[in-house]
């Protein structure tokens, strides 16, 4: 499957899945230096492959006759900063009611460690700006899922089907959270329970083979 067709894919699944509404949202993928993502204005259930622009890791258009997404230079920026091959923003529901009232979204489940931990929320800028892309920059160190105040989420990924899993984790997470605090107040994982996640990922219990008696 194409760049240009995973996007196509990915952006039907996420309206499904009720992740973005109208125009909202958008994806990319990257080969090399090239970067295919969703054009500028176009909902992400109607595209077709030669709707997607293709740009340069610079920002240069190589490709396609639509405007890319205006939060191009964000996604931009994630790939400069990480070793990121693709990268999902979403306007969630859940996702984004922490990103108006939080400044992060605390490890309420041991799953926000394949996140890397507690999801911070960008400071608010306006959209497609280079001051947004420095904020979720930033937030995204050390993770691979930040929120945007007042705007939504962005997760990374080494493909486009890991960064989308990774963007379906956060919005579970948001709900959760959301949910525990209109039933009382939520318990926080400490570090030291976090810790004890990883040790007992790192050393799976071994189940020993019955031997026939």
């Amino acid at each position: 499957m194409s760049l240009r067709e995973q996007l196509c894919a990915y952006g039907r699944r996420a309206v499904e899945l009720g992740l973005v509404i109208g125009t909202s949202g958008n994806l990319s993928v990257r080969e090399g230096d090239l970067v295919a993502v969703t054009p500028s204005g176009v909902a992400l259930d109607r595209l077709t492959p030669e709707l997607c622009p293709v740009v340069d890791v610079e920002g240069h258009l190589v490709e396609g006759d639509l405007q890319p997404s205006s939060e191009t230079p964000m996604h931009l920026a994630v790939y400069a900063a990480t070793g990121a091959g693709a990268v999902v923003h979403t306007h969630s529901v859940f996702g984004t009611v922490v990103a108006t009232t939080m400044t992060e979204l605390p490890p309420v489940h041991y799953n926000a460690l394949l996140l890397g931990g507690a999801v911070r929320v960008a400071p608010y800028a306006t959209y497609g700006t280079p001051e947004l892309a420095a904020n979720v920059r930033a937030a995204l160190e050390g993770r691979t899922a930040a929120l945007m105040a007042n705007h939504g989420g962005v997760t990374t990924g080494a493909t486009l089907d890991e960064a989308f899993e990774a963007t379906r984790l956060l919005e579970w997470l948001c709900e959760v959270y959301v949910r525990a605090l209109g039933a009382g107040t939520p318990a926080v994982l400490t570090g030291e329970q976090l810790d004890a996640v990883v040790e007992r990922a790192a050393n799976p219990p071994v189940f020993p083979r019955r031997t026939p008696s």
